[in-house]
């Protein structure tokens, strides 16, 4: 008579998450070049938004630059315009089919900003760990509800997805101050 949730669909949810939020951190600049800083950029071509990665090839040449080579050349104003509006504060070279984009030092000022969105991307991953633990104490009180379970083993299971959002969280927390002391790195 020990029905209740599925903690294995929980932790897969409680995991998607944090490779979320993984992806997140990993679209944030710290002092080097990364082919995932243009992950978030999304270019207007063929009629719809595609994903930078789906309309050029990223790649990194040297510490201090991003190469980004358009694979149809009636797009490369498009994704120059898409880098150039991003918010990252890049300034694309255009080459031909090829965008260079030098990136600058990274100041005091730009540093703050990046951890203030790493904080943004922890929350937005802490919200959506709650979103999981809501539906399964939802499920657990229906179980309840529906005699599928008894008090005791809704309290028990209960207390199983709290110790698991709590887990969670705090990977979030210990990723978030990781990411947050590698662009304070100066």
């Amino acid at each position: 008579m020990t029905e209740g949730v599925n903690f294995t669909d929980i932790q897969r949810r409680m995991d998607g998450a944090i490779a979320a939020f993984k992806s997140d951190l990993a679209s944030l600049r710290t002092g080097r070049a990364s082919a995932n800083l243009l992950d978030p950029i999304v270019v207007n071509a063929y009629g719809g938004a595609m994903p930078i990665n789906q309309v050029a090839t990223v790649s990194v040449p040297e510490a201090r630059m991003i190469s980004v080579s358009v694979w149809d050349k009636s797009l490369v104003s498009a994704v120059d315009r898409a880098i150039r509006e991003s918010n990252l504060g890049f300034n694309p070279i255009t080459e031909g089919t090829t965008l260079r984009i030098p990136l600058p030092e990274l100041n005091e000022q730009r540093r703050k900003e990046l951890v203030k969105k790493a904080h943004e991307y922890a929350e937005n991953a802490r919200v959506a760990v709650r979103h999981v633990r809501r539906d399964g104490m939802d499920n657990l009180k229906k179980a309840e509800k529906d005699h599928l379970i008894s008090e005791d083993d809704h309290r028990k299971q209960s207390e199983r997805v709290q110790k698991m959002t709590d887990d969670t969280i705090s990977n979030i927390d210990s990723l978030l101050s990781s990411k947050e002391a590698e662009i304070m790195q100066v």
